[in-house]
């Protein structure tokens, strides 16, 4: 049950940990962007990538509190081990375009370190299967076959 609970509570931080930072980005990109981790920031029209950076981390953020709150635990653990790509994938940017070696490990890669985790967690979490109660003979219910 401790892991379930774990699992739960490390879903939930993370989903509303990215989901705040993609409504930071989509309301407040200018103050939100150097902490990315990213050396230079693109200016002008090209700053529109923030608001896609935002909308992404904001779904990103939805789709998890969504799978959970339906029940869908097993395809969560999926969707949180496939998605350790995403901020693995946001540490090399910033490694590739000389931004901070820091925040590249400690925010993406620590993020990304904990959504494996958790995706672990949920796909390999016990499914409780109530045993069936045995027609006429009520000794057998709660046993296990």
């Amino acid at each position: 049950m401790f892991r379930k609970h774990l699992a739960t509570t490390l879903t939930v931080l993370l989903a509303v940990g990215i989901g705040y930072v993609g409504v930071s980005y989509l309301f407040f990109p200018a103050a939100t962007a150097p902490q990315f981790g990213m050396a230079v920031w693109p200016e002008g029209d090209a700053a529109t990538f923030l608001v896609t950076k935002g909308a992404r981390d904001l779904a990103s953020g939805l789709v998890p509190l969504a799978l959970l709150l339906t029940g869908q635990r097993r395809a969560l653990g999926w969707v949180l081990t496939i998605w350790t790509l995403v901020p693995l994938g946001d540490a090399a940017l910033i490694l590739s375009t000389g931004g901070s070696t820091v925040t590249a490990l400690a925010v993406h890669g620590v993020t990304a370190l904990a959504l494996l985790v958790t995706g672990v967690l949920l796909l390999t979490e016990t499914r409780g299967v109530p045993a069936p109660v045995a027609a006429g003979r009520p000794e057998l219910a709660g046993r296990r076959g």
